[in-house]
Order: C-alpha cells, then structure tokens, then sequence
C-alpha cells in the first residue's frame, strides 16, 4: 500500500515538474533592442535609369540564377538611432547646429519590396524591426503603377501595425525620409503626427493603412489615401486624396475636395473654410464649418441605382471684407447660408464626377447597394469589376442644409 502511494506521489512531482519546465521558456525567443534596427519610416520609388548597375547579386546571379521580371524600385528607409530619439516633449525641437542626428537614412535597389529588403539587411548588423513603423511613403509614379507587390509584403509582416500611416508623394518619395522639418527632429514621427492631427481638426478622415486595405477589399468600394507634398522649409502639404481603382492610382482630388468627402460621409468635427460672395460679389464673407451630418439613400429607378445625399452643415462667420455688409440681419444670415449650400453642391457633384469617370468609388455607394438592394447586387453587379462600371453611370440628388450658428462677438 506505501508502495503505491509513494508511486502516484511520484508521477504527481513529474507531472508538476513538467509544467513548471513550460513556464520557463518565456524568454527563449527573446532580442536585446540594441540587435534590432528599429525602421519608423520606409520610400519607395522607380529606379533611376542607372539603377542596375548599383544592385548587388545578393538574391540572385546574373545568367544563371535570375532575377524577378520587374522594373526595379528604389527603396529608402529611416533608421532610428539608439538613444537618439527625443523622449519628452523638452527634447523635440527642429534639428539644428550643433544637434545630433536622430535617424539613420539608407536606399539600396531591388525587384520587389522583399527582394530590397533583403539587399538592405546585407548593409545592416541588427535585423530589421518595423513594429515601430509608422508611415510608408509611395512616390505618385509607382503608386500609378500599381501597388500590389507593396500590399502583399506590408500584410504578411505580422510586425507592421494597422494604424501606421501610407502616403502618395508629389515627386520623389525619398525626399521624405531626408526632410528636416524644424518643429521635429524625427521626420518619420512628423509625417505621422501631420496626419493624425489633420484627422483631429476636421482636415482628412481617419484612414490609416488598415482602413485602406479593408476599403480596397470591398467589391463595392475603392481606396484612398493621403496625397502630400514637401514646401519650403521642408514642411508637408495634405494635396488632396489619391483614389484608387483596385491596386493602382487613378487621380487625385484638389485639397478643399476632401471637405466634399468628409461631408458626403457626415465626418465632424469640420475644419474647412470657405468664401461666400453677396450681392454683386464685391461683398465677401469667410465662414469656418464646424459641424457635418449626412444620410444616404438608395433606390433603383429605370434599372440602376440612384443616390439621395441628404447633408447638413453647421457654419460659423469668421470674417467680412466690409462693414457694409450687416450680419446681424436674419436676410443676410439667410443668403451667406443659401449662398454656402449652393457651393457645397457643385463641390460634391464635381468630386462625385471626377471619381465617376475613374470608375472609383471611394464613398462605398457599392457597399449601400449590396446592404440595402442585395437582389439587385446579385443579379445586377455581381463583383466589383462590374460595380465599377455601373459606378460610371449612376445618378444623384442632393440636398444640402446649412445653418449659421454663431457670428462671432462684434455683429456690425
């Protein structure tokens, strides 16, 4: 009988035993940081004319172990050097004389985005680590190439977040990756805050990487993102929204059409301003929106679809060019609001226009049609090289309200 209980005591230390051997592998995998090459910010351009002559036969061999069919591209990315980076806000001021670079800058040559990366980890000790990337920017004459191969590496990388941000430049991509903005020293962490903030103050709808996947995998939806360009002092510009059919850029909307498209979608808060002419137009009011609220509808009439966009804005008066013009009166505050809802419409009907004739649907009209009318989708549109046709041809009414609410302080 001691016998067997000593046994059974036996398997149960074993059993024990081994568990315990499994919570001691948590670190079995682990990398000090100072192994890492720590990538906050990645380019991607066509390759110069001289470009083959720069790529190293690192993943292949000429004539005997080809490379890819593909034209080369020219990739660069932002290195953070260790313990460069400004952690507080005491610490983030413009590079200057005498201050320390804070990102290491590198370009190499490749076929595709695996084949450079591979070419660039040949130059660099620690592997390449992008859990800290957050902005990727594509120069506007790949993007209208085509961005597949780009999509393909970014989404099977478990380390890239969904909430980093991609961009099409205005000319040369790389040319982001060596800015040195004044007001950051890490252009990478700039180029991302721009865009967070201009989500924050009613300049651009929230569209990170993830959300420009998920849009572009709608059969009843295209994708966008944020077309940008480098001024003077090397700050950057939002030019307006690059929208895309499938994989490739197909245009690319003036920088006050995005305030049609955050109307369209009812995306506040408002950060547009706009000019309102009275009269004989010699008289001129800026107003300052502040508020957006909209419905879509959908029905099927003669055998396609057609939208009601119904909108209302909300509008404050920030300026007039005169004294003469009394914004005190009820009949002024009528016009400058009547004034404002007929410029509202042309904006939507020429934005909606421009991405009809692209067959571009970045609103996700497809998408109301598939949820509200799916037995016209079915039968109908089917998939979404066929909505994007349809797209082309479909009709709208408009409805815009908009309201002044406030007219500042002093009224005469």
């Amino acid at each position: 009988m001691s016998t067997r209980i000593s046994v059974n005591l036996n398997v149960k230390f074993m059993i024990v035993l081994l568990l315990s051997c499994s919570l001691l592998t948590g670190c079995w995998d682990r990398m000090e940081i100072e192994e890492r090459a720590v990538v906050l910010g990645i380019s991607i351009d066509t390759a110069d004319k001289d470009a083959e002559a720069r790529e190293d036969e690192i993943s292949h061999l000429r004539g005997k172990y080809p490379a890819p069919k593909q034209e080369l591209i020219q990739l660069s990315v932002q290195i953070a050097l260790p313990g460069r980076i400004p952690l507080g806000p005491g610490e983030g001021g413009g590079s200057g004389e005498g201050e320390q670079e804070t990102v290491w800058v590198l370009d190499v040559v490749g076929h595709t985005v695996d084949d450079a990366m591979m070419n660039l980890q040949q130059q660099i000790s620690g592997k390449l680590f992008f859990g800290h990337l957050r902005v990727i920017v594509v120069s506007e004459e790949f993007a209208r190439k085509g961005i597949e191969n780009l999509n393909d590496y970014l989404h099977r990388n478990a380390e890239v977040r969904r909430m980093a941000w991609l961009m099409i430049s205005k000319g040369k991509a790389k040319n982001h990756m060596q800015a040195a903005p004044k007001l950051e020293r890490v252009p990478a962490l700039y180029l991302a805050s721009t865009l967070d903030d201009a989500v924050k103050h009613g300049k651009f709808p929230s569209n990170y990487i993830g959300t420009f996947w998920s849009n572009s995998s709608k059969k009843g939806q295209e994708g966008f993102l944020p077309y940008i360009k480098i001024m003077k002092g090397d700050n950057v510009e939002i030019r307006g929204m690059a929208f895309f059919k499938g994989a490739k850029m197909v245009g690319v909307t003036k920088p006050i059409e995005i305030a049609g498209y955050l109307v369209i979608k009812g995306i506040s808060p408002a950060g547009y301003r706009g000019v309102i002419h009275l009269g004989d137009d010699s008289q001129v009011v800026t107003i300052h929106a502040t508020n957006r609220e909209s419905e879509i509808k959908v029905d099927i009439k003669n055998g396609m679809p057609h939208f009601t966009i119904t909108a209302t804005t909300e509008i404050n008066i920030e300026e007039k060019n005169t004294d003469t013009i009394p914004i005190d009166n009820s009949k002024i505050l009528e016009e400058i609001a009547r004034e404002n809802e007929r410029s509202i419409t042309e904006l939507l009907i020429g934005l909606i226009q421009k991405t009809q004739k692209k067959e571009s649907d970045i609103f996700g009209f497809g998408e109301l049609v598939r949820a509200k009318e799916p037995s016209y989708w079915k039968s109908h549109v089917k998939s979404a090289e066929q909505w994007g046709g349809i797209y082309k041809n479909v009709t709208f009414d408009y409805r815009v309200t908009s309201k002044v609410r406030r007219i500042g302080m002093k009224a005469e």
